[in-house]
């Protein structure tokens, strides 16, 4: 039964999945004489915590119960009072938590604070289950210098994301388009290059339901980024599109235009720069994970510099045929086909007639 309620903890952590960024993803289950009397999430971020939101549902007296918990209870002040106090306070039995937090302001001290208050913690229970879910925010508490980076793009099967006219539109059936936008709401931000911008105009939003619109980023280092597109009328609305440009571009009419109509800017020092320059950028502005779609020169530069985490390429059953067709990846100069870059830990899994690959390290 343990396992059963950590499992139902884990599930409703899944629930805050795009709304609580850069903070974890947290689910709490409150048991008494073996029945569910609470339960919660953290459901948005500064918002209150998984254990005062299921201590707040609690059907009775939390006293003497069990608490199954998918991170460590925090131990410190923060936008919300310390949850290893709330436990204490409730006079909670016992305490099984799935994983530790490797936050330095946490990492031990709030097991520690319950122990001593004479509650039994057990830690570990579906251990690797509940850190799976939490992948961006183990590496933003890191010491990683760049955000969580997801490749996501679609090929047909010779290896193209766009015509030599830059139409792509549509390579993937309509499920792997679902899946694109599950993505969309889980990663904070959202990456293309300008020929991307340029050829689709795409709006780079989160299109399923209760979903979270991830903060728009192109990369266009001599600001081509048309005044009339989605990407600048979306910001103008909500301040959450950024362009990475050059520093040459700041006192350009094009960059005050688009300044004053609430873009934001990252501006490095000249016209080329390193995929991983601009994702510690991103990362000192706050935002903790990339889902990178394209175009190739970005999806290149991602795999040259070794900066992903994790993937996946969607396969068409089609094929252009085309000889100027965009290539997704370009740049590798292999000697041999053995020195030929190897996708990490592949998985594959059909979508109606698309197949995917994905990938991790």
């Amino acid at each position: 039964m343990h396992e059963e309620y950590m499992r139902k903890a884990i599930a409703l952590a899944k629930k805050g999945v795009g709304h609580v960024n850069p903070n974890p993803l947290v689910g709490a289950v409150i048991v008494k004489d073996d029945k569910i009397i609470g339960q919660g999430y953290h459901k948005v971020y500064g918002g209150p915590h998984a254990e005062v939101n299921a201590v707040a549902s609690a059907k009775e007296t939390c006293e003497g119960a069990t608490m199954y918990v998918t991170l460590e209870p925090c131990s410190h002040y923060g936008k919300t009072p310390p949850c290893a106090d709330l436990i204490i306070e409730k006079k909670f039995k016992k305490v099984f938590i799935a994983s530790l937090d490797p936050n330095p302001l946490v990492a031990g001290n709030g097991v520690k604070k319950i122990r001593e208050a004479g509650i039994e913690v057990e830690v570990g229970l579906l251990q690797e289950e509940a850190k799976s879910i939490n992948e961006v925010f183990f590496k933003w508490i890191s010491e990683e210098r760049v955000p969580y980076i997801y490749l996501k793009f679609a090929i047909t099967l010779d290896g193209k994301i766009a015509l030599s006219n830059g139409s792509s539109q549509w390579i993937s059936n309509d499920k792997t388009l679902e899946l694109s936008h599950n993505l969309r709401n889980k990663y904070m931000g959202i990456m293309v290059g300008v020929n991307t911008l340029l050829a689709d105009n795409p709006r780079l939003n989160c299109r399923i339901k209760n979903g979270k619109d991830p903060i728009r980023i192109v990369v266009d280092s001599h600001l081509k980024t048309p005044i009339d597109s989605n990407f600048v009328k979306l910001g103008a609305e909500d301040k959450n599109s950024i362009i990475v440009t050059s520093i040459e571009n700041i006192n350009s009419d094009k960059y005050l235009e688009l300044h004053g109509l609430g873009i934001k800017f990252i501006t490095l020092p000249n016209y080329h720069f390193s995929m991983r320059e601009v994702m510690e950028r991103l990362k000192q502005i706050g935002i903790d994970s990339v889902l990178v779609e394209g175009g190739s020169h970005i999806i290149s530069s991602v795999f040259k510099e070794e900066l992903y985490d994790k993937g996946t390429i969607v396969i068409a059953p089609k094929f252009t045929g085309e000889e100027g067709a965009i290539s997704f990846v370009h740049g590798f100069e292999p000697k041999k086909m053995s020195d030929s870059y190897n996708l990490p830990n592949v998985t594959f899994k059909s979508y109606g007639d698309n197949m995917t690959i994905s990938f991790g390290r």
